[in-house]
């Protein structure tokens, strides 16, 4: 090998750069470097005087970041919903990642390796490496900054222009361009100024960029002239982006990765308790001193890109909620706070504050807003806060304060009698055991509406009889069981919420039962993620119905052929708290397809599914819009569905509440009937028992054994 040749192959780093100029970069450097520094450590030591989070985010913080290097590196939350936003944010993190890395070796080759061998490592093969790699690289970076531009000011992305929208927007993006640019424009120079080194073609972006300068008549004592300046404008802007970026856009670089790190992998499906201590005039957001630290990494975090504001059902339905808005909202108040302006109220109904009141009434707790941010923002935490304000100074609807206080008198949303709970089992052929009087496998929690609703009794007992056909042991609370309190407590009543989970907890503590199956997905979600938090003791294995009847169709319980209504093609709407809470998606799938029936998806499904509107109150509510949730839900079943769907399935009663009166205000009662999974399991058991009538066999299904 010809090492005096390997040493040839490399740049001039500071080339026409003089030993002053250098020395000027150096200082340069270190002040944008202490700049950055301070910026850094004033953010995090805000934070730090922040409120306490009541959640414990900073245990397995190695596990945590690993877990948070995958979300972030592979970009999975950058691509769902939105590919294309997925290829732009990948060239641009991997490529932006790539130069950083990049400059970084440069400046251990020359202010480290060089200082303590005398030779560079920055030759030979390791410099063409280097050159290919960079330039494929930034490449990318260049490429997705592009799409980026085009996105932003091309087609104008309307969730990419909003309230927030200013200059530091537009700075970030053309500072990324110029940078990524201007690089390329600097080492097409020096290719032209060092006459083209044959070694320089691996640094193929370049190369091209300098035979272009060179047909366009630049020669070598040009180029040299312009190295200079180029140089130091890139030098600068680069410069100038490192001290800014603890202070503008480019802080999310950094918040938007410890956020990743320091989130509840449950949030949402569980809220954060009410300190005990707290004075009533204290619940909830106050001031911006009751701002935790997370809460304050959540604002901080936010990149302004909208997902959030696109996945709100309550936006789509023109009602007063921007979720991106309102956690911006909250930062500008914040940093105005902190810079000596007056403090406000956080939220009110009406007069000076930073959120309204209508805001958060809009918002139906259906968390899709968290399902679509890529950095983790707890959004509905933060709603949550604001809420039980407005319920401490009395500022909720008249409707939900209603509901509250017939939760807190009847022990239900109806205001009906306790007694009439279980008057939906007066028309049963068969009694449905009472399990405070005998042992059982399952404790079925009916729910509200079940138990009230007149709509939904019919699901309640069609659930009934699958039980009893299947041989399940289970049994119910009468007129001992409660409201749930999911809702209760995302409208913000915590203290009622507090006591329906104690008079929950000690009706169940007097019967003897393994596990609860719940009817309606929010009392599934209460149940199993936070009656455990507020009650150690309540340690039951929780399970929504259609995991159960799931099973009793897998385990041939049921005596289903699996085309029993062949003749029927019906779309599924996942329910959020089944669906976004709880990750549940294919049980309900599963026992749909078990009744023979084509089963035809809507384009929001799954994780994606858009909300019926009742959720977070919503059901007790009175709204402005323009379009109601439960209406865009079924024009999207007839329309954007393939396969002339005939009938509406859900999971949830509060669905096929919304969703009957969706058909009614819709005008849709003639094109789709709404019909509960339970109901459509009868019905294939009504089926199954007709045919088997007609053609004289045995209907009977497999034991129980």
């Amino acid at each position: 090998m010809d090492f005096a040749a390997q040493a040839d192959v490399t740049r001039e780093t500071f080339w026409t750069i003089s030993p002053v100029g250098e020395a000027v970069f150096y200082g340069l450097a270190v002040i944008a470097s202490l700049v950055f520094l301070y910026g850094v450590y004033e953010r995090f030591a805000r934070y730090a005087r922040g409120g306490e989070d009541p959640f414990d985010r900073l245990s397995d913080l190695p596990g945590r970041t690993v877990r948070a290097a995958k979300v972030v590196f592979s970009n999975e939350k950058q691509f769902k919903r939105d590919r294309f936003a997925g290829v732009m944010h990948a060239f641009i993190m991997w490529g932006f990642l790539t130069l950083l890395i990049g400059t970084t070796i440069l400046a251990i080759d020359i202010d480290v390796w060089r200082r303590l061998t005398g030779s560079s490592f920055f030759v030979g093969d390791f410099y063409r490496s280097y050159s290919f790699v960079m330039d494929f690289m930034g490449l990318a970076f260049v490429v997705g900054v592009g799409m980026a531009l085009w996105r932003r000011y091309g087609v104008r992305h309307p969730r990419l222009w909003g309230k927030h929208t200013g200059f530091e927007d537009a700075a970030f993006v053309w500072t990324l361009f110029l940078l990524g640019v201007g690089g390329y424009v600097l080492e097409g120079i020096r290719i032209v100024g060092t006459d083209f080194p044959d070694f320089e073609t691996v640094s193929f972006v370049g190369y091209f960029v300098a035979l272009a300068f060179e047909t366009a008549g630049m020669g070598q004592g040009l180029a040299q002239t312009l190295y200079w300046v180029g140089w130091w404008s890139h030098a600068l802007l680069a410069l100038a982006f490192v001290a800014a970026v603890p202070y503008a856009k480019p802080l999310h670089m950094l918040t938007s990765f410890a956020n990743v790190v320091t989130a509840d992998e449950k949030a949402g499906t569980r809220l954060p308790a009410v300190p005990a201590d707290t004075p009533p005039d204290e619940i909830g957001y106050v001031s911006e001193d009751d701002f935790s630290w997370k809460a304050m990494l959540d604002m901080d975090a936010c990149t302004k890109c909208g997902r959030c504001t696109d996945a709100c059902p309550a936006k789509a339905s023109g009602r007063n909620l921007d979720p991106r808005d309102v956690i911006l909202d909250l930062k500008t108040y914040r940093e105005s706070v902190d810079a000596g302006g007056d403090s406000v109220d956080i939220v009110a109904d009406g007069g000076t504050s930073v959120v309204d009141a209508e805001s958060m009434e809009s918002c139906m707790a259906c968390m899709a807003c968290m399902d679509a941010c890529p950095v983790d923002i707890e959004h509905l935490t933060h709603f949550t806060e604001m809420n039980r304000r407005l319920t401490e100074t009395g500022q909720q609807q008249e409707p939900v304060q209603e509901a509250m206080m017939n939760i807190f008198q009847n022990g239900n949303a109806f205001g009906d009698p306790q007694r009439k709970r279980p008057d939906w089992t007066d028309d049963l052929d068969f009694e449905v055991p009472d399990a405070r009087e005998e042992p059982v496998e399952f404790l079925w929690y009916v729910g509200d509406y079940p138990s009230y609703d007149e709509r939904n009794r019919a699901v309640a007992r069609s659930l009934a009889r699958i039980f009893e056909e299947a041989g399940v042991s289970y049994g119910i609370l009468y007129e001992d069981e409660g409201h749930d309190g999911n809702d209760v407590r995302r409208v913000g009543e915590e203290g009622l919420y507090e006591m329906l989970v104690e008079d929950n907890v000690a009706a169940m503590a007097d019967c003897e039962f393994d596990k609860i199956v719940c009817t309606d997905p929010h009392s599934y979600n209460t149940f199993k993620n936070e009656y455990p938090e507020m009650d150690d003791s309540f340690d039951y294995p929780v399970y929504h119905y259609t995991q159960l009847v799931e099973r009793l169709v897998g385990d041939d319980r049921l005596g289903l052929a699996g085309d029993e209504l062949a003749a029927q093609t019906v779309t599924y709407h996942d329910p959020c708290h089944l669906g976004r809470y709880n990750g549940e998606y294919e049980a309900p799938r599963e026992v749909i397809r078990a009744t023979g029936v084509e089963l035809a998806e809507m384009p929001r499904n799954r994780d994606q599914s858009f909300c019926c509107g009742g959720g977070g109150g919503g059901l007790w509510m009175d709204h402005d819009e323009e379009s109601k949730p439960s209406e865009e839900r079924l024009r999207e079943a007839l329309d954007d569905t393939t396969g002339g769907v005939e009938r509406f399935v859900v999971a949830c009663p509060m669905c096929a509440t919304m969703y009957e009166d969706g058909r009614k205000t819709g005008d849709y009662e003639d094109d789709i009937d709404v019909v509960d999974i339970a109901e459509l399991v009868v019905e294939a058991l009504d089926a199954k028992t007709a045919a088997a009538t007609e053609a004289g066999t045995d209907t009977t299904p497999a034991s129980a054994d």
